[in-house]
């Protein structure tokens, strides 16, 4: 994406080294602030960058129609570049305050701004505009500011339409922020994203396609105008990429409403079977767990190159989810083993690592259009019946912050080691 950026850089006229280190400097921040590729959540340096491409890619068109100037490119490349640096977040969704602040304070960043003779409160007034969602109390904070911005600023203190076209800058921007990563890639892509988002905001997984189709409505509906202008200024395929995006999210979300009308009117019942090792040492029982595995969010997916190896383990405590019967569908599955068998994260001290007391129950599994349905919990509480049948005293696993709260009085869990910003943290019951 670099690469590709620097290219659209000369493209749009924007070739002076400010530009190139503002980028660079951007990679560099959010690398060192643990926000880079390998961090699992929406607002990494990879939205980072599609967002500042695809801004000056449609931006480039609008020029040649005279709708934004070349000024207009700098200031939407710079605020787009910086619009999500949060190095502090407690939570993945970026704080628009903090992010001022950063760009605010951050000395080298301001000598870059000053080099590409822009004004920092305009850049902050961009910003601000992306907030989302651009209603409530949200709104009328970020309007505050912005008005703040605008009387410091000498080029918009006494100019109303200059700030006008400022604010419709800043809604171009905001459109291209929520857009730019599904016009980029395919379905795959797409749902990836879906994931991270879920994964990082700590929403439960029956959200993911529910929450993905209103935010797509919202946008089709609310934001129609600036979302085609959007999109019109685009290349073909990135358009194609868009709406296969949400006509797929849509599909994916009309079977979710058939399976929850089956199972409300008992059409579907979902029943939890521990497999035998015979069962267990079957390819394809093997391929069909391996595609629910992968459907995981990536952080999820423990033990992944070893996956079949240990559906075939003894050691490996398992029980899947069928529908209707003992011998229908597999829509899910529970899997664990020993503590000592994973290797987890860095940070966790588990007191009970080395003395062979303690069964990890990885993530459950479960097929979209499946969650929210009781077939996990049920699944889990078989498990834990399997450890204590195995002489356990102890299960360990992850799961969301809210849900392990709920459990402290139920069944007296406790929080071994907390994550930010994902709050998916883990936690260990007594058998």
């Amino acid at each position: 994406m670099r690469n590709e950026l620097l290219s659209l850089l000369v493209e749009s006229g924007l070739e002076d080294d400010c530009y190139t280190e503002m980028l660079d400097y951007t990679v560099e921040l959010f690398e060192t602030q643990g926000l880079g590729s390998d961090y699992y959540g929406y607002h990494n340096i990879n939205h980072e960058l599609e967002v500042t491409y695809v801004s000056l890619l449609a931006a480039n068109f609008n020029q040649i129609s005279q709708r934004f100037s070349k000024q207009d490119l700098k200031y939407l490349y710079v605020s787009a570049l910086f619009h999500d640096f949060d190095p502090q977040k407690s939570v993945d969704k970026p704080h628009e305050e903090s992010v001022l602040k950063f760009i605010s304070m951050d000395r080298k960043l301001r000598q870059l701004v000053d080099s590409a003779g822009l004004d920092l409160e305009l850049i902050k007034v961009l910003i601000l505009r992306t907030t989302y969602p651009w209603s409530g109390q949200l709104k009328e904070n970020a309007m505050s500011q912005i008005h703040h911005c605008f009387k410091k600023s000498e080029l918009t203190k006494t100019d109303e339409q200059f700030q006008e076209h400022i604010m419709y800058l800043g809604w171009y921007l905001s459109v291209v922020d929520r857009v730019s990563g599904y016009t980029l890639g395919n379905f795959g892509k797409a749902m990836e994203m879906a994931k991270m988002n879920a994964h990082a905001l700590a929403w439960r997984p029956s959200l993911i396609v529910r929450s993905s189709v209103a935010y797509f409505e919202e946008l089709l509906n609310k934001e129609t105008e600036m979302l085609q202008l959007v999109l019109k200024s685009l290349p073909r395929h990135m358009r194609k990429n868009f709406f296969d995006t949400v006509l797929s999210f849509m599909d994916i979300r009309q079977q979710e409403i058939t399976i929850q009308a089956n199972y409300a009117h008992e059409n579907l019942r979902l029943v939890p079977t521990i497999e035998n090792m015979q069962t267990r040492e079957d390819t394809e029982f093997s391929k069909t767990l391996q595609s629910i595995f992968s459907e995981l969010p990536k952080p999820l997916q423990f033990g992944k190159e070893k996956f079949e190896e240990s559906i075939r383990n003894p050691e490996i405590v398992l029980n899947t989810l069928r529908v209707n019967d003992c011998q229908g569908e597999i829509v899910g599955f529970a899997k664990g083993g020993p503590l000592e068998s994973y290797k987890l994260r860095p940070e966790i001290r588990d007191e009970n690592y080395g003395l062979n007391n303690t069964i990890f129950l990885e993530p459950l599994a479960l097929k979209m259009g499946y969650w929210g349905l009781k077939g996990g919990s049920e699944m889990r509480h078989m498990f834990i019946m399997q450890a204590n049948a195995k002489k356990y005293k102890f299960l360990t696993s992850f799961a969301l912050r809210d849900v392990i709260r709920a459990r402290v009085d139920k069944e007296k869990a406790e929080f071994v080691t907390l994550f930010d910003p994902e709050r998916w943290d883990y936690y260990r019951i007594k058998i």
